[in-house]
């Protein structure tokens, strides 16, 4: 763990692993829920954790080099459902990427829970973490110029899904109806850090 400064008022924490700053992430939101830290932003990404709006931010770099984090606790709320049609271009791809029949991944993918890491990219996009390391699969070779809004898509160890039609290079295998992103909804974002999901799929391969 090595923590950076950054302005005044903020430090980038850099772990070794997305394990390491999903489990920091979980535990600086609860020691700010206890009272115990103070900080107005704490921003999750693949392996840093940014902490914005830090009285001293000097003092808890110094600290945490002696903090005990846990792993990540299970969350208590129901997992958020995304309906999915296993229907994706890519589908066939990852299917023998994977060394399984097409109606495989579909099971695969949806038998899995997954987790929020982080959000970036584009408003409402969540990067989830669940599948097993095999099941890593590479970014196309060429990315598309749009990608549709509802695509449900997979690249390294993360899975994703489009919310809104966009220049993409991850392995399509479905698409949903479901609304990532509503800025007259009430949080705007269907997604966020931490988040349990469960995708559900719909129809037949």
């Amino acid at each position: 763990m090595r923590a950076l400064p950054v302005g005044d008022r903020a430090l980038l924490v850099e772990l070794a692993t997305g394990d390491e700053a999903q489990a920091l992430h979980a535990e600086l939101l609860r020691r700010r829920a206890a009272g115990t830290l103070t900080v107005r932003e704490v921003v999750p990404a693949a392996r840093t954790v940014l902490l914005d709006g830090l009285e001293e931010p000097s003092r808890l770099a110094a600290q945490l080099a002696d903090w005990t984090v846990p792993p990540v606790p299970p969350r208590a709320e129901e997992a958020i459902e995304i309906p999915v049609r296993y229907d994706g271009p890519d589908l066939a791809e990852v299917a023998a990427l994977w060394g399984v029949a097409k109606d495989e991944v579909a099971r695969i993918h949806s038998a899995a829970e997954f987790r929020v890491a982080f959000c970036g990219f584009a408003p409402g996009f969540g990067y989830l973490t669940g599948l097993p390391a095999r099941y890593d699969v590479a970014r196309r070779a060429t990315p598309r110029t749009s990608v549709p809004a509802g695509s449900v898509a997979l690249a390294g160890p993360y899975t994703g899904v489009y919310p809104r039609a966009s220049p993409g290079g991850w392995q399509l295998i479905g698409t949903t109806d479901r609304v990532l992103w509503d800025h007259t909804r009430v949080p705007a974002a269907l997604l966020a850090p931490g988040a349990r999901v469960r995708f559900v799929a719909v129809g037949s391969v």
